[in-house]
């Protein structure tokens, strides 16, 4: 049976309107995919998670494998809470408390309606964003390596392989700006989808990190 992996998400796959002609992710893929393999791009710039659902309506009946990019844009609608004002740090950290509490609750809920398919499947980590105001991008990696703590929990709960954003794309030339990943990091994710893809066996048992 030939095999199929589908891509879930956002614009860390659907990157083809940031590379200016270049190859997007699902090129670079394609040309990496051992023979007798394809893939399929549902992923679409933009969508929250609350999208994913919906692609998921629309799984080929013949994927063989999920690999899912989501939750940087449900983070980017609640960054504003970053430039708010605040009494203290403790009053700070119990407002991002409550948005890690509702990223998590909504994190596991769509990925078991991915699971659902019942396919081999990765989730991706949300990548460090690359603002060009150190202060902003420390501020913006923080935060989000709390909501990257849900990811990683979900991942090990539901015994998942994650593949790790945050390491792969770790280089300034991996994005076309502070958010979108660039011909180079494109060429970095369909490496490490492939790692997942190729690797030795697949195991339902217990999670693991992809990081490169």
């Amino acid at each position: 049976m030939p095999n199929k992996v589908v891509l879930l998400g956002d614009s860390v796959f659907d990157n083809s309107a940031y590379v200016s002609g270049g190859a997007d992710v699902l090129e670079h893929l394609v040309g990496r995919l051992p023979a007798g393999w394809s893939a399929v791009m549902l992923a679409a710039d933009g969508s929250l998670m609350k999208d994913v659902r919906l692609q998921m309506r629309r799984l080929p009946s013949d994927a063989t494998h999920l690999v899912v990019s989501m939750g940087g844009n449900d983070a980017l609608s609640v960054s504003d809470v970053l430039n708010s004002p605040s009494r203290s740090v403790a009053d700070a950290l119990l407002r991002l408390a409550e948005i890690r509490e509702q990223f998590c609750a909504s994190y596991l809920s769509t990925l078991d309606v991915v699971l659902a398919a019942d396919l081999p499947t990765a989730v991706c980590s949300i990548y460090d964003v690359r603002y060009a105001d150190p202060d902003q991008r420390r501020v913006a990696v923080t935060a989000l390596s709390i909501l990257n703590d849900c990811i990683t929990r979900a991942a090990a709960e539901r015994a998942v392989a994650l593949i790790d954003l945050r390491v792969i794309c770790d280089e300034d030339g991996d994005f076309v700006n502070a958010i979108e990943p660039s011909e180079k990091g494109g060429s970095k994710i369909a490496a490490a989808i492939v790692s997942f893809l190729t690797r030795d066996k697949f195991s339902g048992s217990r999670a693991e990190m992809i990081t490169r």
